[in-house]
């Protein structure tokens, strides 16, 4: 079984480690990989598009998954699948969509493993009617640490552990998936711009009950009048009657775009507050005032990054740090507050995103609770970053919320158990289902999960 020290990295690229990385590519090397950790355990790792620590392993192994890569079996007309945890969404949109049926839950990105989707249950622009992605998977099959493969459903313990459990229980190697109907590969999208965030979140709270799909991206550098300006998205699945003849021909082909990849070294401090502006200033201007009912691929408009390989490396070597934070839908003032403070503070953020959460799914460790979440990108090189985000990390928990552990990289452990308050019960299943130490990252070390 191929084995090779290598150094890994979150997708934000801020805190490499060397580890041993191990590649099964049977389950019986993956149980034999498990029982091979070494001194320093090891941790299931798929795409690495985890943003932080949560799939890297100082000193110890990591277990990329993504050998493990088969699609078993398709239900075609009850729309369920099983699949091998290591299969990309990418992969079952290709496979699914001929089908008419298309991936339950995805990311703003579908570069990510089914096992990564369930481990940080992974949520969309659907939340608000469709919940996180463990919602939608009826049973798992883990490898846990004494080497057993268990048959994990809904509703027990150890799902519900496992579930935004950051691959902590133990390798998932299967899953079985409830899908979601479409007639065609396209979305009916409308978008309008918002001129402050009082507009914003009055418009997201008003309608986002009339679609499947919703997301606002926000200003962050905007001030005065105009802080938290934004554009709204929104949109469902294109029916069949909406799309034209010619598309009629071939309604559920699966097609996206690729642009030339981003260069292995850019210069530092491309991404500045002035760089920054400018690029805000014309998405924001160049978006439609209202427009209703445009046609766009699916890659389009859940996945426009992904048509730029390696786009993480627009950020310079330093990296940068994803944030995000969720609050209750009672915390209108918090989300204010922060905004602000981003906003006079200039940080130079071009990606962020602002949702509406709706019922919390199970999970122990599990983000999505119901309420306001936003996500923003920032260069690890911003003077003062670290102290601003212990701020905002106060200001999050003192609001009763939370933060993202698949894109954290550095909360501070005396927070987490104010904002995951399931915490000691995934401590004491993990205590009791792993008594070794044989699944452990850096990212549980620091947190002391």
């Amino acid at each position: 079984m191929p084995a090779d020290t290598v150094s890994v990295t979150g997708w934000g690229r801020t805190a490499p480690t060397a580890a041993r990385l191990i590649r099964p590519g049977t389950y019986e090397e993956a149980v034999a990989a498990v029982r091979d950790c070494g001194a320093r355990g090891g941790i299931p790792r798929g795409l690495g598009r985890a943003y932080g620590d949560a799939a890297q392993n100082a000193g110890g192994s990591v277990l990329d998954m993504t050998g493990l890569d088969r699609v078993h079996v398709i239900d075609a007309a009850g729309g369920i699948v099983l699949c091998d945890a290591g299969v990309s969404l990418h992969r079952l949109m290709e496979v699914l969509l001929p089908l008419g049926w298309f991936v339950p839950v995805t990311p703003g990105t579908r570069q990510v493993t089914v096992g990564g989707a369930i481990g940080a249950d992974i949520h969309g622009k659907n939340h608000h009617g469709s919940g996180s992605f463990s919602r939608h998977v009826l049973s798992l099959e883990l490898l846990t640490a004494d080497g057993g493969i268990r048959t994990v459903g809904r509703g027990t313990p150890l799902f519900d552990a496992t579930t935004g459990g950051m691959g902590l229980t133990g390798v998932i190697l299967t899953a079985t998936i409830q899908l979601q109907p479409v007639e065609t590969s396209l979305m009916s999208v409308d978008t309008e711009r918002a001129r402050d965030l009082d507009e914003l979140m009055a418009r997201l709270t008003a309608g986002d009950h009339r679609y499947r799909y919703s997301v606002a991206w926000i200003d962050l550098l905007a001030r005065g009048a105009a802080t938290g300006r934004g554009v709204l998205t929104r949109g469902d699945h294109a029916p069949l009657e909406s799309v034209s003849t010619r598309a009629r021909r071939n309604p559920l082909a699966f097609r996206t775009s690729r642009f030339p990849a981003a260069p292995a070294f850019l210069p530092e401090g491309l991404l500045t507050r002035t760089t920054v502006g400018a690029f805000n200033e014309l998405w924001y201007r160049t978006a439609p005032r209202a427009r209703t009912g445009e046609l766009q691929r699916i890659s389009t408009f859940f996945h426009p990054l992904d048509g730029v390989p390696h786009w993480n490396r627009i950020y310079g070597r330093g990296g940068f740090v994803q944030y995000q934070f969720v609050v209750g839908h009672d915390q209108e003032d918090a989300v204010r507050r922060i905004v602000r403070r981003i906003s006079e503070r200039r940080c130079p953020s071009f990606l962020a995103v602002l949702k509406r959460f709706g019922d919390a799914d199970p999970g122990w460790l599990s983000f999505p609770v119901p309420g306001w979440t936003l996500a923003l990108d920032i260069p690890t090189g911003l003077p003062g970053l670290g102290a601003l985000l212990d701020e905002l990390d106060e200001e999050v928990a003192t609001a009763g919320g939370r933060v993202y552990l698949a894109k954290d990289s550095r909360l501070r452990p005396e927070l987490l158990a104010a904002m995951y308050p399931r915490l000691d019960d995934f401590r004491a299943l993990r205590a009791e289902l792993d008594p070794r130490g044989v699944f452990v990252s850096d990212l549980s070390r620091r947190l002391n999960l």
